[in-house]
């Protein structure tokens, strides 16, 4: 089940919350250094990371699970965030150059079929970021940050679904290397920590961030997929059967034809 939209939010405004946007933003830079005029979109909570890149690319929008909650996003401006299901986006195929997933990926209902459904929106060549908790990391046994929810992933993990997905990983990096503390005295304690943990012990950092990009080569099988979901207007009125619908729903030749008796 995946974190609800207000307590991202209060734990992204907390100064917990601040100093993760700043060791996980390094890490995302590391691997995506710029994006030259391209079409990038974010998928999860993803708006703190998304305005690091917002000047560079061509257009930048939002796209939140639904059973996390959607928000505006940018503040005093058009709303560029939709509510969707993460495996049917609403976007045609190859639409898309660079996919950011936070909060995403541990939260898949399917994590396959999400990812199958990024690969089919990436353009050829397009590339994807994902962030996840680190099962070794302490953050992902703590339960006071939207971290330690959802389905944590090791380095082998990931490189194995995103490869059955048909994406070929690239870049590593790790962020979150100081224990989530919440008290503002540890708090200023921490930011020595993080240099500190990103050269002795990366292996226990508290995410781990992966650049994968759209494999091509390899023949892929096409099969129609049947959507999972119903939808189901909420106003819709549905009625109450009577005889006179009951009568109307025979077939004709037996509402019409006559009853004749057995010979004597």
């Amino acid at each position: 089940m995946s974190t609800d939209i207000v307590d991202l939010r209060q734990f992204y405004h907390s100064p917990l919350g601040q100093m993760a946007i700043a060791s996980i933003g390094r890490a995302i830079g590391t691997v995506w250094p710029r994006l030259p005029d391209e079409r990038l979109m974010g998928l999860g909570f993803t708006l703190p990371y998304l305005e690091m890149f917002q000047s560079g690319a061509e257009r930048t929008f939002a796209f939140m699970p639904a059973g996390q909650g959607a928000v505006n996003w940018p503040p005093g401006a058009l709303s560029a965030t939709a509510l969707v299901f993460d495996e049917e986006l609403p976007l045609p195929d190859a639409s898309i150059d660079r996919i950011l997933l936070v909060h995403s990926l541990e939260f898949a209902e399917n994590p396959r079929e999400a990812l199958k459904e990024l690969w089919r929106v990436l353009a050829p060549g397009g590339r994807l970021v994902v962030v996840v908790p680190n099962r070794r990391g302490v953050w992902a046994r703590l339960e006071h940050t939207p971290f330690g929810a959802g389905r944590p992933y090791s380095r082998g993990q990931l490189t194995s679904i995103l490869r059955e997905a048909n994406f070929t990983p690239g870049a590593f990096a790790e962020a979150l290397f100081f224990p989530p503390y919440r008290k503002h005295w540890m708090l200023r304690l921490c930011q020595w920590m993080e240099p500190f943990g990103r050269r002795v012990m990366p292996v226990f950092s508290g995410v781990i961030v992966v650049e994968a990009q759209k494999r091509l080569y390899q023949g892929l099988p096409v099969f129609a997929r049947s959507s999972r979901r119903v939808f189901v207007p909420v106003l819709s009125p549905q009625g109450v059967p009577t005889s006179r619908d009951a009568a109307a729903s025979l077939p004709l030749d037996n509402a019409s034809s006559p009853v004749y008796g057995h010979p004597v």
